[in-house]
C-alpha cells in the first residue's frame, strides 16, 4: 500500500531533520564523516548522502570569499571598465567548453538562489546555458513570485514547448512559483503577424509582466560556441536569415533579439519578427543576470556590454581574462553551412 501525504510528508520532514544535524556537524563542528556516523547510528555512506543532500537543497551554501586572489582582481578590473558585478568561476585552459559551461552554470543557480525573494517576477529566456543553469537549481520556495518566459520557442520544424516549458518549469518548482509560458513562435514569418497577436489580451498580459521583472536571466547568443546556442543549432534561422544577420552587422543575440558589436539593434530586419523583448524593456529591468562561457562568445558579450544589457555576469576565469585583454573571434557564421 503506498504511502499517506501525511506518511511522506513525515519523512520528508525527518530526512531534513538528519540532514541539518549532520551538516552541522560536519561544516561548524568539523567533525570526520566516520565520526559523524558513529555519533548518529548510521553508515558513513547515509552521511555522505545526508551532507549532499544538505548541500543540494539549499540547507547550506557554501560560499569563498578572498580579497586578494586573481579572480578577485579581475571582478574588481571587471566592475571598472564595465560597471557590472562580475561573478568568476574557476575554469581554466584545461577544461573543456562543456565542462566549462556546467561549471559556470552551477554558480549561476546558487548565485540566482540569493537573488530571488517573495513577490518578484523573474524573466527567463531559454537556450542550451540556460537549460544547465535549470538542471543545478537549489529549492528556495517564495511567495507571490512569478516566472515569465522571455521569448517563443516555436519553428518550422517544432512548437519548441516541450523545450521551453520544460527549462522554465524548472525554475517554477526550485522556487515555487507560478510559470507564465509564452506559447508562440520565436520568429514570426511575417512583422504584420507578430503586430497583430500581440495586441491580443492573452499575449499582453505576458508582454506586461515582461515590462514588470524584477529579475531578467539569459545566456548570449552565438553561432561559434563550442556548444552552440539553441537558436543557432535548433533550426531557428534558414540561410537568408543568416545573409540578413550579416548584412546587419550583428555579433550575437539577447532571448532571439539581435545586436551589433557597438550594442545597437535598430534597423535589423529580424527583430521584427522575434518574439523576444525590446532590449529597450531589457534595459529598463533592475538586475539583468548574463551568464556566459567560452572564448567564442567574446563578441557578442562585448555587443550586450556596449548595450548596456548586463547589471551582473556570470562568467568562467578565461573568458573574463580575454574580455579585459581584448581577446575574441568575430562574426556570424551559418552552421547550416559547414
Amino acid at each position: 500500500m503506498a504511502d499517506s501525504p501525511a506518511d511522506e510528508s513525515a519523512r520528508d520532514s525527518r530526512r531534513v531533520t538528519e540532514a541539518l544535524r549532520a551538516a552541522h556537524l560536519y561544516y561548524i563542528q568539523n567533525l570526520t564523516m566516520d565520526s559523524i556516523a558513529f555519533e548518529l547510528g548510521i553508515s558513513r555512506s547515509s552521511v555522505s548522502r545526508l551532507i549532499g543532500f544538505a548541500r543540494d537543497s539549499g540547507l547550506v551554501e557554501i560560499r569563498v570569499n578572498s580579497p586578494l586572489d586573481q579572480l578577485s582582481a579581475l571582478q574588481h578590473q571587471l566592475h571598472d571598465s564595465f560597471g557590472l558585478t562580475a561573478h568568476i568561476v574557476p575554469a581554466n585552459d584545461a577544461a573543456t567548453d562543456l565542462d566549462r559551461l556546467e561549471r559556470v552554470a552551477l554558480s549561476a543557480a546558487r548565485i540566482l538562489t540569493d537573488f530571488v525573494d517573495s513577490n518578484m517576477i523573474l524573466g527567463v529566456a531559454w537556450g542550451a546555458t540556460i537549460a544547465s543553469v535549470s538542471r543545478h537549481l537549489v529549492h528556495k520556495p517564495v511567495r507571490g513570485t512569478q516566472v515569465v518566459q522571455l521569448n517563443g520557442a516555436g519553428n518550422a520544424h517544432t512548437t519548441g514547448l516541450g523545450y521551453a516549458s520544460e527549462i522554465i518549469g524548472r525554475f517554477g518548482v526550485a522556487f515555487g512559483a507560478m510559470v507564465q509560458q509564452f506559447p508562440v513562435p520565436a520568429f514570426f514569418d511575417d512583422p504584420a503577424t507578430k503586430a497583430a497577436l500581440w495586441r491580443e489580451r492573452s499575449t499582453a498580459r505576458v508582454l506586461a509582466l515582461q515590462k514588470r521583472m524584477d529579475i531578467a536571466l539569459f545566456g548570449i547568443g552565438s553561432p561559434n560556441a563550442e556548444v552552440p546556442s539553441h537558436v543557432y543549432a535548433g533550426g531557428y534561422l534558414d540561410r537568408s536569415d543568416y545573409d540578413s544577420l550579416t548584412r546587419s552587422r550583428v555579433v550575437g543575440d539577447v532571448a532571439t533579439m539581435f545586436f551589433r558589436a557597438d550594442g545597437s539593434s535598430d534597423d535589423i530586419p529580424l527583430n521584427d519578427r522575434s518574439s523576444g523583448p525590446d532590449l529597450a524593456v531589457l534595459k529598463a529591468v533592475p538586475r539583468r543576470i548574463c551568464v556566459v562561457s567560452g572564448r567564442a562568445k567574446l563578441p557578442a558579450l562585448r555587443g550586450a556590454l556596449a548595450g548596456g544589457l548586463i547589471t551582473d555576469l556570470v562568467v568562467d576565469e578565461v573568458t573574463a581574462a580575454e574580455l579585459l585583454t581584448g581577446g575574441d573571434r568575430a562574426g556570424i557564421s551559418d552552421p547550416t553551412s559547414r
